[in-house]
């Protein structure tokens, strides 16, 4: 066992415990940055000025009117901007921006001594525009050829040797929307100047020094004058990685311009109308399948709608095409990716960011493709799974480890959910029920952890040690909810060998953890668990010299567990805080800086070649749904899912994950529907989806009437902290089976072996299109079998 991943005696971690702000979220008492505004004097207030069109170029900005309106302080332009005019990494994201891009976008911002003398302040600033032509929808974009950023093209084999050779051929397409975050808590920021002008910025954020970074530049100072400190996010899923760094720069400049401290919270309709979402995506497929209903090739091309800016387009893609594979052996592959301009809001990172829209390309093609093969279509894919011991690899070059984990996790699936007793009973049902049907259907997930970015793949904490023998740990990663910061302190805990309720955990701060990454990727406890480990080794390590001494023995013979200090095979021991006053005394450093940097990954970008993941993450869930034929309302009966976390460092917080994130991706495939206006009328690109009474979102009516979540044991991850996995983003896509099930359903109200077609999301409206075409015998118009290849089968 690797010493990164083996535990010590009487570990914290894998205890099973709550959230470690579980008691103040359920008291009301857990603070988000805009609660910080109620502890806070004098106050200035943010208010957008928005531009209702989808596009136009700005002729006249005027603000004199809004200076006229009670309470208003100031109007923040582009001529108030000290540095670089720009909120993104890629710099194309004007922060007051000369032409308007999308429907609602923000040209201005009005400060005023409440947030509704603010409001009226924008409604009075006056804009003058001159329209231009748009692009809403990805296929206006596709056919105007409007595209940015990189285009990606994965190669693996021979793709059109491996199309010659195979015996059924089809081909198709598949577009699927994007998702709205819903984060309970809307963007915020909250800014501060001190007497020497230095700022110091509370922010919604994922990614504290980025938003440092962005801040910054903005204000044209360096970054040793901005500190970013995020609390805790109310939800983040990925909307918080990028977005929130120019909204804390729009509060920075206005603090700095008046001396007073900035409020900016957007409104919920202001959030979806301004911030990006997940990605939808378009794509057209070729495959190629032998005799025997094995994969022999892959020609896809992948669009993502990337909106008006880049953001994280262009590694959302590249994710995408790295799962696209899923869980399956492609011998030849070509996939090409490219990244579709709209005017719409720029898309952004979200919970999987792309791995789900790559695999659910896979998915929705062996799907589709099983009937045309006389093929069940569980089988189908386990025909298809990587084998071990094959030397097989991704697409892009990676080797499968843990493969066999793949079949492992779906046969317990399998026996869990008791798939051959209860298949036989649903056939028995759908016999007796014309008009409602019933299926189960098992998916499984292969996800890579780490940041294709490899610079990103690093972490860094600070420990401290005090007098009394309390311990506190700084961390770069962020809670959103997520559980990092109880994994962390159990991290701690387990370390140094002392009682978890020892260790308390300061809030995430740029002058106290320097140039972190993002907490996304799932990558949080890998990354910050290897920094505050390390930490925590380092002072351990002092400690264990001034234990040697005191006890007269070896260092290497002292072990802390439960805060004492034990030498081994005698009776000497020393409580903790004895230990660590006498460190104390004898002049021992009690704080110590942890640095972790995930080891063996490389990435040619260009090329589309590498390992880009330190490992893989798997699981296999199984779903049952009920299917009325009338409307197509369904309900889902029963889901069983076993996960693969490793080894778990908090079994409470991972199983949390893995349902949250189960129902989240159900969230996505069935019901959440974003909507814009793509007519030419006035509203045209607006969002019209923008409240919760028109954005559907998975309640408490839409949970599996049974759900039976099991985490895959002897796990352990060699190259992660104390054996464990990342779990934040690979659960969500095991709600597949979801969307499979629905599949599966309304092809049993047609003849059988018939192909269906499956919009997603697969709402309702859109299940009772797929029974009809099933009730008309399938042929669904976009997989057609290539004639030419079958003749010769």
């Amino acid at each position: 066992m690797s010493h990164l991943s083996e535990r010590p005696e009487k570990p914290v971690v894998g205890v099973a415990m709550p959230h470690e702000s579980a008691f103040q979220h359920v008291t009301g008492t857990a603070l988000y940055t805009d609660d910080l505004v109620q502890r806070t004097k004098d106050v200035l207030h943010l208010h957008p000025v928005q531009v209702m069109k989808a596009r136009g170029r700005i002729t006249a900005l005027r603000t004199e009117p809004a200076l006229a309106v009670p309470g208003v302080v100031r109007v923040l332009t582009g001529a108030d901007v000290p540095g670089v005019n720009d909120a993104g990494m890629k710099h194309d994201e004007p922060l007051f921006p000369d032409e308007v891009m999308f429907h609602g976008h923000a040209v201005a911002w009005v400060l005023g001594e409440t947030l509704e003398a603010a409001r009226l302040g924008a409604a009075a600033v006056e804009v003058e525009l001159e329209e231009l032509p748009s692009l809403i929808t990805l296929q206006e974009a596709i056919a105007a050829e409007s595209f940015h950023g990189a285009r990606p093209l994965m190669v693996h084999g021979d793709i059109d040797a491996g199309i010659a050779d195979s015996a059924h051929v089809f081909t198709g397409e598949f577009q699927f929307s994007g998702q709205e975050h819903f984060y309970l808590e809307t963007h915020a920021a909250l800014a501060q100047v001190d007497e020497n002008g230095q700022l110091f910025v509370q922010s919604s954020t994922q990614h504290p020094s980025e938003t440092q970074e962005i801040v910054s530049h903005v204000l044209g100072v360096p970054a040793h004058e901005v500190t970013v400190q995020c609390l805790r996010m109310g939800g983040g899923f990925g909307g918080k990685e990028m977005q929130p760094h120019g909204f804390a720069a729009v509060a920075a400049l206005g603090a700095k311009l008046t001396g007073r401290p900035v409020r900016f919270r957007l409104n919920r309709t202001q959030d979806m109308t301004m911030s990006g979402k997940r990605h939808g995506f378009h794509a057209t497929w070729k495959i190629g399948f032998d005799a025997e209903g094995r994969i022999q090739a892959l020609d896809a091309t992948l669009t993502a709608d990337g909106g008006w800016s880049l953001d994280l387009s262009e590694p959302v893609l590249a994710r995408a095409l790295c799962h696209i594979d899923n869980t399956y052996w492609i011998p030849h592959a070509r996939v090409a990716g490219r990244v579709a301009r709209t005017n719409t809001v720029s898309n952004t990172a979200f919970r999987g960011f792309g791995g789900p829209q790559g695999m659910l390309v896979i998915e929705d093609i062996l799907g589709r493709c099983a009937p045309l093969l006389g093929l069940d279509a569980m089988e189908l894919r386990e025909r298809n799974f990587y084998t071990p011991g094959q030397g097989q690899t991704t697409p892009y070059g990676q080797p499968v480890t843990q493969a066999e984990r793949i079949s492992t996790v779906w046969q317990q699936v399998r026996e869990d959910a008791g798939f051959a007793d209860r298949t036989r009973e649903i056939a028995a049902f759908n016999a007796a029920h014309p008009h409602t049907k019933r299926a189960l259907a098992i998916t499984g997930i292969k996800f890579g952890i780490s940041f294709n970015l490899t610079a990103f793949n690093q972490g860094g904490a600070l420990v401290l040690i005090y007098k009394d023998g309390s311990v506190l740990i700084n961390h770069g990663g962020t809670e959103m909810g997520q559980g990092l910061h109880t994994k962390m302190m159990q991290v701690a805990a387990t370390t140094l060998g002392i009682p978890l309720h020892r260790v308390r955990l300061a809030p995430t701060r740029t002058d106290k953890v320097p140039n972190t990454s993002a907490t996304a990727a799932s990558a949080g406890a890998d990354l910050n668990g290897g920094a505050i480990k390390n930490a925590c080794e380092q002072l351990r390590d002092r400690l264990l010299q001034v234990a040697g001494s005191r006890l007269g023995a070896n260092a290497s013979d002292v072990r802390i567990v439960e805060g004492v200090a034990r030498v081994l095979g005698s009776d000497g021991e020393l409580a903790w805080d004895d230990l660590v006053r006498t460190a104390y005394f004898q002049r021992v450093q009690l704080s110590a800086s942890g640095f972790y940097r995930t080891e063996g990954l490389h990435w040619d970008a260009k090329a589309f070649r590498g390992r880009p993941f330190k490992y893989f993450a798997y699981g296999a869930a199984a779903t049952e749904v009920e299917v009325d034929g009338f409307t197509g309302a369904y309900r889902v009966r029963r889901v069983d899912i076993v996960h693969d976390v490793g080894e778990s460092l908090s079994p409470l917080i991972d199983i949390g994950q893995v349902e949250g994130g189960f129902v989240q991706g159900a969230g996505w495939l069935t019901l959440e529907d974003p909507r814009w206006d793509t007519g030419d009328g006035p509203n045209r690109g607006r969002f019209l989806t923008q409240a919760a009474s028109t954005y559907k979102l998975p309640s408490f009516s839409e949970m599996p009437e049974e759900f039976h979540v099991r985490l895959l044991e002897n796990a352990t991850e060699e190259g992660a902290v104390y054996g464990s996995k990342a779990v934040g983003e690979p659960p969500l896509m095991l709600a597949f089976s979801v969307r499979e099930a629905l599949r599966q359903a309304a092809a049993a109200f047609g003849p059988s072996g018939v192909s269906v077609h499956l919009a997603s999301p697969a709402t309702p409206e859109a299940v009772y299109w797929a029974i009809q075409e099933a009730r008309r015998g399938g042929a669904a118009p976009a997989v057609a079998a290539d004639a030419e290849a079958l003749s010769g089968a």
